[in-house]
């Protein structure tokens, strides 16, 4: 709304031409994002329901009686931000009400007094997966100038063409592993929503300051995604809210996310790494979501489908391994986890880009 007001402006005051800028959108998205959760997440703290503790888990007996569920407060806030603020097409517009309709699973199953069961989520996260994967097929069939889709890949110069029912099985495997190691790894104050914001500027600088740019991607040897800006601005309104919510679920947290918020923030990674045309971006993004929560779910999918037993003294969640096993308190699981996942990511992206 903004976008198109600034242009309507400009005619009539040169200045206001800025609001037309994406460089301007961003920032205003950002801060948008960032005030709108700080002031309202606290307001509402009411209306949210209350954790009553999670089995097995490090600190269930401090999160117990918590606001849980606020990621319904900030990623409905995400979208007014995006509608308010960022010009978007069709595709931009389906994925961000299918970011709002995972979180909604979420805040449902966060607010049920009894769970709604392993498998009827993860059939909710299959069927999200597999739409969002078809509206990603005709957008990258839509962007391709010969109407096929391609990935650029790691240590190759040409983009390699994939088979349409390949792309719709990466792009769910994708957007389910994405959803569900992201969930797992909320479990520390602080750690997630750190975790994810790292993913979320990554893939914001990506989309927006090189594949969104014509000149920064043809020297790079990547294609160009003629509306890298909006996704960019979108990663950076998204990023605005979860750093206002981040606010006060620093450690000690006042509230929780819940799976409204872990499952949506996951759902929207994965849908921007598939964006950029390269599967591998989610190392550079969340190498340590991943291996903090997937391996967990790799453990338990292979020991109850099919009796192999693997990692049998390593307690997943990795987080809860750290402070139960050695001892680690949660500012240094936080802490050490980010630095892990900076220093990868510094260095995947330079050999993603770079070495080609």
């Amino acid at each position: 709304m903004l976008y198109y007001f600034g242009q309507y402006l400009q005619q009539f005051w040169g200045p206001a031409r800025l609001l037309s800028s994406f460089a301007v959108l961003i920032a205003v998205a950002l801060y948008a994002g960032f005030f709108s959760a700080l002031t309202i997440i606290p307001k509402l703290y009411n209306f949210m329901p209350h954790d009553r503790g999670r089995e097995f888990t490090a600190n269930a007996a401090q999160a117990k009686g918590k606001p849980t569920g606020t990621g319904s407060i900030f990623i409905t806030l995400f979208v007014i931000v995006c509608f308010l603020f960022i010009p978007m097409d069709l595709y931009q517009s389906l994925i961000l009400a299918l970011t709002w309709l995972t979180m909604l699973t979420g805040f449902l199953d966060d607010r049920s007094v009894t769970s709604w069961g392993e498998y009827r989520k993860a059939l909710l996260d299959l069927i999200i997966s597999v739409t969002t994967a078809f509206v990603l097929l005709f957008w990258a069939k839509n962007s391709s100038t010969d109407g096929k889709i391609y990935f650029w890949l790691p240590f190759i110069t040409h983009q390699v063409a994939v088979n349409e029912v390949v792309y719709i099985i990466i792009t769910t495997i994708m957007i389910w592993a994405s959803i569900n190691t992201t969930n797992c790894t909320d479990g520390v104050d602080g750690l997630s929503a750190t975790l994810v914001l790292i993913a979320l500027f990554t893939l914001g600088a990506v989309l927006y300051f090189i594949m969104g740019h014509t000149n920064i991607s043809a020297y790079l040897l990547v294609p160009h995604i003629e509306d890298g800006a909006r996704w960019g601005a979108m990663l950076f309104a998204l990023a605005g809210v979860v750093m206002g919510y981040l606010w006060h679920n620093a450690f000690p947290s006042k509230c929780l996310m819940g799976d409204a918020g872990s499952r949506a923030l996951g759902y929207f990674i994965g849908a921007c790494v598939m964006i950029c045309g390269n599967p591998f971006m989610i190392l550079a993004t969340s190498s340590i979501i991943f291996i903090n929560g997937g391996m967990g779910l790799l453990k338990v999918a292979l020991l109850r489908f099919f009796k192999i037993r693997i990692f049998s003294k390593i307690t997943f969640p990795l987080h809860d391994h750290m402070r139960n096993n050695k001892g680690w308190s949660p500012t240094q699981v936080l802490l050490k986890f980010v630095m892990m996942q900076i220093l990868i990511t510094s260095v995947l992206i330079g050999i993603f880009f770079k070495i080609r």
